[in-house]
């Protein structure tokens, strides 16, 4: 029986990374991203570079609770059981504590942190059913280290960090793993028509290489942390 991750947020970016090293590596992978057509080119791209296993999308806006209990239930009902949940969902707004619509606040935190606590909520019976499993967090540096001009993002990738310190403790009885993941400034198109380029970041193929390295440990070893930074330093 193949093995099975959730991989949230993976249209793009890390989350789409991660969706392809997973599956290179014999896994089936089930996404979420809030636009469908996003999904559907997804899925057309690697079913046919992979075609014997499973990319299984559905669409959700994982600021909204009520469309990530429904996801959830409906993999529920065509996987009985799940290995790993990376929980990639994010955004970025900048702006300072002082100065940014507290909107800004609402949305970051619903995005960045109530969608981690939600789907793990969500699916943690499924990864039970494996005794072991394994739950990786999209933190940042910036869930250690405050910046200016990210003052909503920061607070929100702080909760994040403690939630998954909070979640490694209380998981430690069931041998399913907690692993935070804190990179630097990761390229993506999001930053085209910035001052930097490819060659100043990250790149998300590393992040997904590191993901996968730190899934492999044996059952007695789990990397509780790791950061990874731009060779040049940050931005």
């Amino acid at each position: 029986m193949s093995k099975k991750i959730v991989i949230t947020g993976g249209s793009k970016g890390i989350g789409r990374a991660c969706v392809e090293k997973f599956l290179s590596h014999g896994y089936d992978v089930a996404t979420c991203s809030r636009q469908a057509s996003d999904l559907d080119a997804l899925k057309k791209e690697l079913e046919s570079k992979y075609p014997d296993r499973t990319l299984w999308v559905k669409p959700c806006d994982v600021t909204k609770a009520d469309e990530i209990q429904q996801w959830c239930e409906t993999l529920a009902n065509d996987w009985s059981n799940l290995d790993i949940l990376i929980n990639n969902a994010g955004t970025f707004i900048p702006g300072g504590v002082l100065s940014e619509a507290e909107s800004s606040l609402s949305l970051q935190l619903d995005t960045n942190l109530m969608s981690a606590y939600r789907f793990t909520r969500g699916l943690i019976d499924m990864i039970k059913q494996n005794h072991s499993g394994h739950i990786f967090n999209m933190c940042s540096i910036a869930s250690q280290k405050a910046y200016p001009n990210g003052g909503a993002y920061t607070i929100s990738k702080f909760a994040l960090y403690g939630f998954s310190q909070c979640l490694r403790e209380e998981l430690k009885p069931t041998d399913i793993k907690v692993t935070a993941v804190l990179p630097g400034a990761t390229w993506s198109e999001s930053w085209q028509g910035s001052p930097f380029t490819q060659n100043d970041m990250i790149h998300a193929d590393d992040i997904a290489a590191m993901i996968w390295s730190c899934s492999q440990l044996s059952k007695q070893a789990v990397v509780e942390e790791f950061r990874i930074r731009p060779q040049g330093g940050d931005l």
